[in-house]
């Protein structure tokens, strides 16, 4: 599974980052994630993160 984060629907909140730091990181005002696989140990927090997102700007495939 790979996290993307849109920077153009992205608002900054940091809810992302702050549930999963492991996936998500801030880079100035907006969110990003790690490139490439999201570590097994880490699926389940990327998820909510995901779920947590109040703009939906993450997506997970």
């Amino acid at each position: 599974m790979k996290a993307q984060v849109d920077p153009n629907t992205c608002i900054g909140c940091t809810q992302c980052a702050g549930i999963c730091p492991e996936v998500f990181s801030m880079d100035g005002n907006l969110a990003q994630a790690i490139p490439g696989e999201i570590p097994a140990e880490n699926a389940a927090k990327a998820a909510e993160a995901e779920q947590s997102c109040p703009v939906n700007a993450i997506s997970l495939s």
